[in-house]
C-alpha cells in the first residue's frame, strides 16, 4: 500500500539547524546516532527475545550510509506516533531554541525505536530511507519510512517479502557538501571511535567486495585478562599511546563497582600547566559520549588522561557530555581517591617508580598535599624542594636543620643561597607555586621542627663579625656608607662571608617592604593620612647592604681618599647588590644607579685626562 507525503510537526530545517550549529559540535556525531540507535533497538528485541541472534551491520559506499540490525523494529502505527511526538517535543521555548529537556525525554521515550538521533542524521543527509518490521507483531506488514530535508515523509506498507525478519534498516543519502562525511574510510573511523566499545558485535563493509570489518573491540583492555602484571602494563601503555598519542609514565586503574564506572587514568609523560583543563574519555554504556569531559577528575590530577565507561553518569541531551550533578561529584571524589591511593601504594611498595612519577609531577601531588595532611605525611620523604643544601625532600632538609628558614621570592633564595649554604643556615626556596602552603602546614606533620620566615636579622647573626679594632679603622668609611645610603632607607653593615667574590649583598625582609611602602606613602598623602600613617610608625628593620671584609674590592674602596669617591662607589655597591637580588626597582633607585654610573664615568674619564696632560708636560 501507499500514503500520502505528510510534513514533519516541526521546523525541519530550523531544527537541523539547532542541531548542528547549537545542539552537536561537529556533524560527525550522525555515525554515533545510527550506532545509539541501533543498539537499542537489539537491546529492545534481546528483553524481548534473549534467545535472538544479535546483529548490526554498518557499510558506506557511493554517497549513502546503510546500517541494518536484528532490532525490534516498528510497526506503522509507531512510525507514525514517533514522529508526533518528536513534533510535541520538540516546541521552541520562549527564546526560539527547542528546548533542550524536551529532546532528552523523547530519546529517553524511544530507546530501542528510532529516537530522536535519526533526525541528527538531516546535518548529512538529505534524504533518510527507513525499512522496519517490528518483533512486537509478527503479523504487521514491513514498513518503509521515507523523509527528506524539505521536512515530508511518507509511511506505506511493504510485502512481508521485502524484509522476511524483524529488525530496521536505515540508509542515507549525502546531501550537497557533506560527501567527506559519508566517505567509506571516515565512517569506519568514526564507527570504531564511537562503537568501539559496544556490547553488541558490529561490523563494516566499505563496499569493495572484501570482508566485513570488526567494529567493536571487547571486551576493553583494562577488562581483558594477561599472563603478568608486566603484560598488562604494556598492552595498557600500548592502547594509551594509540588513544592519547603518549606512552605513560603508569596507568591507574579506576574500577567503581558501586557507581558502575570502569576505565584506567593515564599518567602523562611530561610536565604539564595545572591550569590545563584536561581532556578525558567518556563512555556511556559502551558508546562514546565525549572526548573532552574536563569535569570527571579533580583539578589537582591534571597529571593524568582518563578513559572510562559508565552506566550510572547522565549526558547532556546532545549526549556530548555530562551534567555535572551530585552523581558525577560523587564519582569525582571517589576517582579522585583512587589516584591518592595509587601514589599511596608507589610510596609504600615502589619508590623507584614513585620517585619517577614525582620528577615528572611533584608539583601535582604538592597541590593535593595541601588539602590532605595524611598525604603530606605519606609523601614527605618524597617531595622535592629546592634548598640552599640543594634539591632533596623536606625530611632530608630537616635532618640537618632543626630551625628551617624560608624566602617567599625564588629571587631572594637564589641572592642568599650561596652564602647561607657556606654559613650553615637552612633555607628552603617557597617561591615555587604551593611550596609556601606546604611549609605552612609542615609543623602539623613535624611539631619538632621550627619554621620561620628568613629576615635580614637572621643572615646577618650567622655572618662572622670582623674584629673590633678592624671596624674601628673603617669607622670614617663606614660612616660615608651609611650617610650616602640613607634615603635609601639602607643600613650598612661589615662582616666576613664567604663567598670571597661577593663584594657586597643586600638583605631585605618582609617588615622592612612594608616599612618603606608607609614611608612612601606617607610622603604623598595628605595632613589627615600623614598623621595616620605617621602614628604607625614602628621600629621594623630597615634593609641592610652587608659589607664583605674578606673582598679585596671592598677594602680598596675603604682605602679610598676622596670621600665623593668612597660615596659614589659605596652607591655603585648598593645597586650592584640590589639588581643582584632581582627585586623591583624604585624610581630613588634608578635615581642612584645612574647618578652612581655616571659618577665612576667622569672619574675614569677625568683620571684619563689628568694622567694624558701628566705624560704631556713630561
Amino acid at each position: 500500500m501507499t500514503s500520502a507525503p505528510h510534513n514533519f510537526q516541526v521546523d525541519l530545517r530550523g531544527l537541523v539547524d539547532l542541531l548542528s550549529h547549537h545542539l552537536y559540535s561537529s556533524p560527525r556525531v550522525y555515525v554515533r546516532e545510527l550506532l545509539q540507535n541501533a543498539v537499542d533497538a537489539v537491546t529492545a528485541r534481546h528483553a524481548l527475545d534473549p534467545e535472538t541472534e544479535v546483529r548490526i551491520r554498518l557499510s558506506a559506499s557511493g554517497g549513502r550510509v546503510t546500517i541494518e540490525d536484528s532490532g525490534i523494529g516498528l510497526t506503522a502505527d509507531e512510525a507514525h506516533s514517533l514522529l508526533a511526538t518528536i513534533g510535541r517535543s520538540s516546541k521552541r521555548g520562549g527564546d526560539g531554541s527547542i528546548a533542550e529537556h524536551g529532546l532528552e525525554a523523547t530519546r529517553r521515550e524511544f530507546l530501542g525505536q528510532f529516537g530522536i538521533g535519526l533526525l541528527a542524521c538531516f546535518v548529512v543527509a538529505r534524504q533518510i530511507r527507513v525499512v522496519t518490521r517490528s518483533a512486537r507483531d509478527p503479523d504487521a506488514a514491513p514498513v518503509e519510512w521515507l523523509a527528506t530535508d524539505d521536512g515530508s515523509y511518507t509511511v506505506r506498507e511493504l510485502p512481508h517479502e521485502a524484509r522476511p525478519e524483524p529488525g530496521t534498516t536505515v540508509v542515507l543519502e549525502a546531501r550537497p557538501g557533506a560527501a567527506e562525511w559519508t566517505a567509506p574510510a571516515t565512517v569506519e573511523e568514526l564507527a570504531r571511535d564511537y562503537g568501539s566499545l559496544l556490547p553488541y558485535a558490529i561490523t563494516f563493509d566499505d563496499g569493495e567486495g572484501g570482508e566485513p570489518r570488526p567494529v567493536t573491540d571487547r571486551p576493553a583492555v583494562w577488562d581483558r585478562p594477561f599472563p603478568t602484571p608486566a603484560a598488562r602494563r604494556v598492552a595498557l601503555a600500548g592502547h594509551c599511546a594509540q588513544l592519547f598519542g603518549f606512552t605513560p609514565l603508569d596507568s591507574i586503574d579506576l574500577d567503581l563497582p558501586v557507581a558502575g564506572v570502569r576505565g584506567v587514568a593515564y599518567v602523562l609523560p611530561e610536565p604539564t600547566s595545572p591550569a590545563h583543563r584536561a581532556g578525558h574519555r567518556v563512555h556511556l554504556k559502551g558508546m562514546l559520549l565525549t572526548d573532552r569531559a574536563d569535569n570527571l577528575l579533580p583539578d589537582w590530577a591534571f597529571f593524568v588522561r582518563a578513559v572510562l565507561d559508565t552506566d550510572t553518569l547522565r549526558p547532556t541531551a546532545s549526549r556530548e557530555n555530562l551534567y555535572d550533578d551530585e552523581t558525577l561529584a560523587a564519582v569525582r571524589e571517589a576517582l579522585g581517591a583512587r589516584v591518592r591511593g595509587w601514589l599511596a601504594e608507589l610510596a609504600a611498595s615502589e619508590p623507584d617508580r614513585l620517585a619517577a612519577f614525582l620528577r615528572v609531577h611533584h608539583l601535582g601531588v604538592k597541590s593535593m598535599a595541601r588539602h590532605d595532611s595524611e598525604l603530606l605525611g605519606l609523601m614527605l620523604p618524597w617531595l622535592p624542594f629546592e634548598t640552599s643544601d640543594g634539591s632533596m625532600s623536606l625530611q632530608e632538609f630537616a635532618a640537618a636543620h632543626t630551625d628551617i628558614h624560608f624566602t617567599r621570592t625564588v629571587e631572594e633564595f637564589r641572592q642568599i643561597a650561596p652564602i647561607a649554604a657556606a654559613h650553615g643556615l637552612g633555607v628552603i626556596n617557597a617561591g615555587y607555586t604551593y611550596d609556601a602552603d606546604l611549609l605552612a602546614l609542615l609543623p602539623a606533620v613535624r611539631p619538632d621542627l621550627k619554621i620561620t620566615e628568613l629576615d635580614a636579622g637572621a643572615v646577618t647573626e650567622r655572618l662572622d663579625p670582623v674584629p673590633t679594632a678592624a671596624e674601628l679603622e673603617l669607622a670614617a668609611f663606614l660612616a660615608t656608607a651609611r650617610t650616602r645610603l640613607e634615603p635609601q632607607g639602607c643600613d650598612v653593615v661589615l662582616r666576613a662571608f664567604q663567598p670571597v667574590a661577593v663584594p657586597a649583598l643586600y638583605l631585605d625582609d618582609r617588615q622592612a617592604r612594608q616599612e618603606r611602602d608607609r614611608t612612601a606613602a606617607l610622603e604623598s598623602a595628605d595632613s589627615l593620612w600623614s598623621g595616620i600613617l605617621g602614628a604607625l610608625r614602628g621600629s621594623a628593620p630597615r634593609a641592610r647592604l652587608v659589607l664583605n671584609h674578606n673582598n679585596p674590592l671592598i677594602r680598596r674602596i675603604a682605602a679610598l681618599p676622596d670621600e665623593a669617591l668612597t660615596g659614589t662607589a659605596v652607591e655603585s655597591l648598593y645597586g650592584q647588590a640590589l639588581l643582584m637580588s632581582q627585586r623591583p626597582l624604585r624610581p630613588a633607585d634608578s635615581t642612584l644607579l645612574n647618578r652612581a654610573f655616571l659618577g665612576l664615568l667622569e672619574w675614569a674619564t677625568h683620571s684619563t685626562d689628568a694622567r694624558d696632560a701628566q705624560e704631556d708636560q713630561k
